[in-house]
């Protein structure tokens, strides 16, 4: 009885910084955002202009629809790319060379997002070194600015999503048994049949993992996309920094932050839905 009493005191003693870090950082800030953003600016009543802001102006719709979009693209796109580098560094590669090529995917996240956005900067603006390079092999005569552009933010967001792409997926290859890849060649699959019946649905939770961390991350990006698109960023989070830092309206800016978080739910939700993944397991 008394090992008992003593077992559940250590486990909560273990879960009090746990818990106090989700609920002050987490949970509350939260609470006061969705009750400012039922609030008016002043006097504090009840309201729902907040949110009828949203719909009534079209910019912040469209803003919205194209923030969600572009997030959704730059997903796939990381997809694309960080599927065949997990393959490739869990079942092709040796020891040495996995070590390295894992280390080339991670050593730029040694540093914050806000360097590796000066860095995509200075390669792409007028003066940079992309622009420079081109007229050295006498392609472009004259300076060409790479910024403010969408494939700009693409290739930003794309950048500083692969590492949170690619591990998911890696831990659901690394136990996949070869046996299964041996026997489907067996069995005259080739290696596309191989790809779509065994290594797919194998990775299918690291990639639906990978898939939602990378979506939440676009979604809610505001350092990318506001250094590499400038003013012509458009995108939802910037309307939010307004709201709160430019005009200090937190109660419009909580109901964005809302519709943003809402947004974000029902997305993940559906694609469980149709994917068919438990996302318990899965983590």
């Amino acid at each position: 009885m008394w090992k008992r009493i003593k077992r559940a005191r250590g486990l909560w003693l273990l879960l009090i910084p746990m818990l106090l870090w989700i609920g002050l950082l987490f949970v509350l800030p939260h609470v006061k955002l969705f009750i400012l953003s039922f609030q008016e600016r002043r006097g504090g009543a009840f309201t729902l202009d907040n949110y009828a802001a949203f719909f009534h102006k079209s910019l912040y719709t469209k803003v919205f629809i194209r923030t969600a979009l572009f997030s959704i693209f730059t997903t796939l796109l990381t997809l694309l790319i960080s599927f065949p580098a997990a393959f490739i560094i869990t079942k092709v590669l040796g020891k040495k060379m996995k070590a390295l090529l894992l280390l080339a995917i991670v050593l730029p996240y040694w540093v914050s997002e806000l360097i590796q956005a000066f860095t995509w900067m200075v390669l792409f603006r007028e003066t940079g070194v992309i622009s420079y390079v081109l007229q050295y092999l006498g392609i472009t005569h004259h300076n060409i600015e790479f910024l403010y552009h969408n494939s700009t933010i693409v290739v930003g967001l794309v950048y500083t999503s692969i590492l949170f792409m690619t591990i998911p997926i890696m831990n659901s290859l690394d136990t996949l048994d070869d046996s299964l890849i041996e026997a489907s060649y067996d069995l005259g699959g080739d290696f596309w049949s191989t790809m779509r019946e065994i290594i797919i649905p194998h990775a299918g939770p690291g990639i639906m993992v990978g898939s939602i961390m990378v979506f939440m991350l676009n979604l809610g990006n505001y350092v990318t996309v506001t250094l590499l698109g400038g003013k012509n960023s458009l995108w939802f989070t910037e309307a939010i920094y307004n709201q709160f830092i430019v005009r200090f309206n937190q109660n419009q800016g909580s109901a964005f932050g809302v519709i943003l978080l809402t947004f974000s739910v029902i997305f993940v939700w559906i694609v469980l839905k149709i994917t068919k993944q438990d996302l318990t397991e899965a983590m």
